[in-house]
Order: C-alpha cells, then structure tokens, then sequence
C-alpha cells in the first residue's frame, strides 16, 4: 500500500496516530493532528495485555501463583460456592477468559457497564453463574481481567501501578500514564489506562524482542512466548485465538498478535517481519477498524 493510500484510509477511519516500527526503526509516522502521538490517549481493552505482562514479571519474581493454581486461595468465597465448579477456577482460566462465567460484555445483560455501576466489582463478577464448565469456552469478560488485576495486587501485597512503575514502565522510560481505580480503590484490569502511541510501541517491541529491552530482560523469553501463543479459539463473530490476554492470529505466512482497545486502539506484533504497529482512536467514532487497515497492508 502506497503511502498516500495508507495515509487516505487512516484519515477516513478517524485514526488520530499510526506508528509502524519495522527492522529496527520507525518508518512510518501519522497523525491526525500535531503531536497527538505523545498526547496521553484511553488504551481500553490494551490495558488488558500491560495486566498481562504484570502477571509474568511477578511470576518470574515468585510473587504470584502459577497457571495451574486454583484462584480460590485469593477469594476465598469460592470455596464455599454453591456450584463447585468455581473452586476448581485456575490462574490461567483467568488469564485465557475461560472461567465459563455467564457474561454478555455489552448488549443484553450488559455485564461490564452493570459491574462498573456496582460498588464491589469483583463480588459482582463471583456471583455470576456458570454457563460453561472452567477450560471449556472462551468469553470476552471484562470482569475476569478484574478478577486477574485483583489476584495480582493481593498475592504480591502490591498495586498494579507500584509493580508497573518499577519493573515494567522505569525500564522502558515511560513516565506519563494514568490508570483508573475501583470504588475498592484496586486498578483496573479490563480497561482504563493511559498512554501514548510512542509509549504502546515500547510496549509492543518489548514482546517482539521477546521481553529484552536495552540489553535488559524486562520479562523472560518463555514468559513472553507464553503469553502471546494460541490456547484456545475465540467465539464469533471474534476470529482468531486468544492468549494470555492477548489476541493472536495464526495466519501461515506470517502469524501476529496484538493488544486490542475499544474504539481502535491496536498493537500488533508480527515476529517474522520485525513489525510493530500501533492506532490510536477517538472512541467516539465508529468507523472502518483499523485492525482491517492492518490487515490489508500486511497482505499487499
């Protein structure tokens, strides 16, 4: 795709930046107005990936509890539950949305808005019924990624923010973000933090180069590769499979897997072709996904 073309279908999709770092360097820079690329921007559902790279460096320091262990010994409610397939929900359940949880994210019951509406999320999501037994069935919910968030800050007796500050935003020299609370005063897991699109590309290449950064290793190769691998087909009208709170899209010649927030904000990650790409979006505009942009250009 020639650059002007690049350049006419972001404009009409309502991009406010596009960055595309590929082979080392960034070779491609849109905005729709100036300097809105460093401006802090809503990142969504992305903030469910950055919770994502918070459970691995915790693991990999021995904070926190590994895949297979039961969530139960972090809300203890489960234990007494009256369906007994909650007891037996495991870290990577939450870690895959696969905790089968009855739950529509928006229309209908509108889980996500009602659950943000309460004064106790995580009571919220625990209550919910079981529609699938854990493992079987992925379902986008946002309350899982809470729950996810929650365990995190209660095992390692840290806040999100103070174990992204030390071990994952210093690292990578990002300063300026903002990130939403609860009415418990726990960050949010599902969505509501801040970046820049400069600052989500330094996220993505730190999962292209496998966690190292600066001669650094952020988040260790396994754990990336982990993280960003296929575990489970998503549900239509989605496409593709899910990781570790990342999507991820086998395609044959060249596989990626990106963050993904409402409205259209993306980081893609494509291994084999070195490539980062990251849209930022005004919520507010419904318009062509860029995620479609993406794919276009990667099949020319």
């Amino acid at each position: 795709m020639l650059v002007s073309q690049l350049n006419k279908a972001l404009e009409q999709a309502k991009v406010s930046s596009c960055l595309v770092h590929a082979e080392g360097k960034l070779v491609y820079h849109y905005e729709q107005s100036p300097n809105v690329s460093h401006a802090l921007m809503p990142i969504n559902s992305c903030t469910k990936s950055i919770v994502s790279a918070l459970y691995c460096i915790g693991l990999q320091r021995g904070l926190l509890p590994r895949p297979e262990e039961k969530i139960s010994q972090f809300f203890p409610e489960l234990q007494h539950a009256a369906d007994q397939r909650k007891r037996s929900i495991t870290v990577e359940h939450l870690l895959t949305l696969t905790a089968g949880f009855t739950w529509q994210e928006f229309g209908g019951t509108n889980h996500f808005p009602r659950m943000t509406r309460t004064e106790d999320w995580i009571d919220f999501v625990l209550q919910q019924p079981l529609r699938y037994a854990p493992g079987e069935i992925w379902t986008y919910n946002s309350g899982i990624s809470q729950l996810l968030a929650s365990l995190i800050e209660r095992a390692s007796g840290r806040s999100l923010a103070s174990l992204a500050e030390e071990y994952l935003f210093h690292p990578l020299d990002i300063a300026d973000y903002r990130w939403k609370q609860t009415p418990q005063g726990e960050y949010t897991g599902g969505f509501g933090m801040e970046l820049t699109a400069h600052d989500m590309l330094k996220f993505g290449l730190l999962y292209l180069q496998q966690g190292l950064w600066q001669n650094k290793q952020v988040i260790s190769s396994e754990l990336c590769i982990a993280s960003t691998t296929a575990h489970i087909e998503v549900e239509e009208p989605e496409r593709g499979q899910y990781g570790w709170h990342w999507w991820c899209e086998q395609e044959e010649q060249n596989p990626y897997y990106y963050a993904r927030g409402y409205g259209g904000q993306f980081i893609i990650v494509v291994p084999k072709l070195q490539l980062v790409v990251v849209f930022t979006r005004n919520q507010k505009h419904k318009t062509t996904s860029p995620l479609l942009i993406f794919r276009n250009l990667l099949h020319r």
